[in-house]
């Protein structure tokens, strides 16, 4: 290999030199977007999705704005320091705009990641603002049960709450399949766990959560909510299963 010496060095101008930097810095992004791309892309394949190349520029973008998350403004209205294993609390969502996609694949986590990109090419750029909107969490998705309970239904609702500068006026989709929906305020009992979220683990929460709060008129049998804290690249993240209170 040559080296480069200092005499080589004197003999090239600012642009040249600018132009290296600025081509070294390029290769650098193009490393880091591939190395992303392959990490999601591996997680999906535990999914039983594909995660197009399309998808990188996206997912760069999520990557990078991802210490700025707005959480959703619950208000809490009790708090148990255990339930099983994991914390249980009644809190109550504030009506607001959700951008929300509705997917009905074969495997419930299927669904879910399939939305998911939708929304978050809607949140990068794809929506009439123009420009990154910002993250919420949770990304919450809405199951519902088949009429003997034994399975989910294949369509599943995911949702992404807009940021509070949003809410008001709420910037469109590009994507059709992405709509954007006012949801009252309602009441959900969380109780957190980690890990996957795959109708089977969901399916496993559900059932936990019933053993311990025995016999109850108070919650839907039908209808549940999966609210996801981080991205699917992060190992062991956080979710809560919600149940929903039942209409008085």
């Amino acid at each position: 290999m040559a080296l480069i010496s200092l005499e080589d060095l004197d003999g090239l101008d600012d642009e040249q030199m600018a132009e290296a930097t600025a081509d070294e810095s390029e290769a650098r992004e193009e490393m880091e977007r591939q190395r992303l791309l392959n990490h999601w892309q591996a997680v999906g394949r535990t999914h039983h999705v594909s995660v197009p190349t399309e998808m990188a520029g996206p997912i760069q973008e999520m990557t990078r704005q991802n210490q700025q998350r707005e959480q959703i403004p619950f208000t809490t209205i009790s708090c148990q320091n255990k339930l099983g294993e994991g914390l249980c609390e009644e809190k109550l969502c504030p009506g607001g705009m959700w951008a929300c996609v509705t997917q009905g694949e074969e495997l419930y986590e299927q669904s879910i990641s399939n939305a998911f990109m939708k929304l978050m090419c809607f949140i990068c750029k794809e929506n009439s603002a123009g420009r990154y909107l910002g993250m919420t969490i949770p990304i919450v998705s809405h199951i519902h049960l088949t009429q003997d309970g034994s399975a989910f239904e294949k369509d599943v609702q995911t949702a992404y709450y807009l940021p509070s500068e949003f809410q008001a006026n709420p910037p469109q989709p590009a994507d059709p399949e992405v709509s954007i929906i006012y949801r009252p305020p309602f009441t959900v009992l969380a109780r957190t766990f980690s890990g996957t979220t795959t109708e089977e683990t969901v399916s496993h929460q559900i059932h936990q959560l019933w053993e311990h709060l025995g016999p109850s008129e108070d919650f839907q049998r039908d209808s549940y909510m999966v609210a996801v804290y981080e991205n699917p690249g992060v190992p062991r993240h956080r979710n809560e299963i919600w149940f929903l209170h039942r209409e008085p």
